[in-house]
């Protein structure tokens, strides 16, 4: 079953503040970069949308943009949001269930995999992936466990908390960076935050 996020769409940008501060926002503003004029982009698990002002601020108008949101009270925010001239297309659905062209210069997926269980992960992966354009590029941002201490006990309270409210499938932290290796992708660019428990990485297709 899938998680259920409209219980967190009021309050999902405000608890990630308070337990994080600005480094869940400034790991995906520091991906937006990379995004060039005039692209073809998949956004998906935009959450409340905030990554589309963002994104319009760097990019007044023409982007074409598919943003796929499963929560519907977050999709109801995100098409509240300033998107200048750009080219919106709204889907509310789980990723797996939508039929994507091959076409997208950049696929922007934004703490998305932390939430799905191994074999959840290779299904989505492998839907994104053959969206994505042979010399596309996969901006990625997500968690990361690099031996210190509390990055697990703040991962296992997140997973308790998301599990409970919005009944995530996860439990533990899936091998995200390996699937990208398997499926033949180079990391270009890449940058932690929040003492590296954060990563955000800039892959490009082989």
């Amino acid at each position: 079953m899938a998680a259920n996020f409209n219980n967190s769409a009021w309050f999902y940008d405000r608890l990630s503040r308070l337990v994080y501060g600005k480094a869940l926002v400034n790991s995906q503003l520091y991906l937006l970069q990379f995004i060039k004029p005039g692209s073809n982009i998949l956004i998906v698990g935009g959450g409340t949308g905030w990554i589309l002002e963002e994104l319009t601020k760097l990019h007044p108008s023409d982007l074409c943009i598919t943003y796929v949101e499963v929560a519907a009270g977050m999709m109801t925010l995100s098409q509240k949001r300033n998107t200048g001239k750009n080219e919106v297309i709204y889907i509310n659905d789980a990723i797996e269930h939508v039929i994507l062209p091959s076409d997208f210069d950049a696929v922007i997926t934004p703490f998305l995999f932390d939430n799905f269980t191994e074999h959840t992960l290779k299904t989505v992966f492998t839907h994104i992936h053959q969206s994505l354009k042979p010399d596309g590029l996969w901006l990625n941002a997500d968690f990361q466990l690099t031996g210190k201490w509390w990055q697990q006990v703040l991962l296992k309270s997140m997973f308790v908390f998301f599990r409970i409210v919005c009944g995530i499938e996860a439990s533990k932290l899936p091998e995200i960076a390996a699937y990208f290796t398997i499926n033949g992708y180079n990391v270009i660019e890449k940058k932690t935050f929040f003492y590296d428990f954060m990563v955000a990485r800039v892959y490009r297709a082989g």
